[in-house]
């Protein structure tokens, strides 16, 4: 990431924008803003297959659900943020991770700049290629700023994406039993 560039082009916004950029306070958002681009973004050069890793190889055929994992990714369409939760399901095939490297594929493929049907993609494709589950679900539920504070302006407005595969797919049993226990309890 070329933080000087960020910075460049953030001191041209600010300057077409009228600011006073030898005051105190704006003197250094160029500089904030490269950092928080940096931090924020850190997904773009991060390969999300590499955070799961198979810890247990064990018969295991039933859901295992993380449910309401905060997920915070900039639309690449207005570069303001959307901030949701994710729900990832999966049923293994023997290959069994850490809880908390899904969590980490959440977080490593939303730290880009994104649009929430292709995350919830994302994050699907990453665990059937890597645990090669039975069966993969991801919903997302997630406020867009660009659509509550700009355009039409529908603040608390969310958006819901769902990526299913494998059992979830072809057994709608499954995949009603994961959508109710998404829904319960939130």
């Amino acid at each position: 990431m070329d933080k000087k560039k960020i910075e460049q082009g953030v001191k041209m916004i600010l300057e077409a924008l009228g600011a006073d950029l030898k005051k105190k306070d704006i003197a250094i958002t160029p500089t904030r803003v490269a950092e928080m681009y940096e931090e924020i973004l850190s997904g773009q050069f991060k390969n999300a297959e590499e955070e799961l890793e198979v810890i247990l190889e064990q018969k295991h055929d039933e859901i295992i659900l993380l449910k309401g994992i905060p997920l915070y990714s900039m639309c690449e369409h207005h570069m303001l943020p959307f901030i949701g939760k994710a729900h990832v399901a999966y049923i293994p095939d023997k290959r069994i991770t850490g809880l908390s490297k899904i969590a980490r594929v959440v977080d490593v493929l939303s730290k880009r700049l994104q649009v929430q049907e292709r995350l919830s993609t994302e994050i699907a494709d990453v665990i059937m290629k890597k645990l090669k589950p039975k069966g993969v679900m991801v919903v997302i539920e997630a406020e867009h700023l660009c659509m509550s504070m700009r355009g039409v302006r529908k603040p608390g407005t969310l958006t819901t994406t769902s990526v299913v595969r494998g059992i979830f797919l072809t057994n709608p049993k499954t995949r009603q039993e994961a959508l109710s226990l998404i829904a319960t309890s939130r």
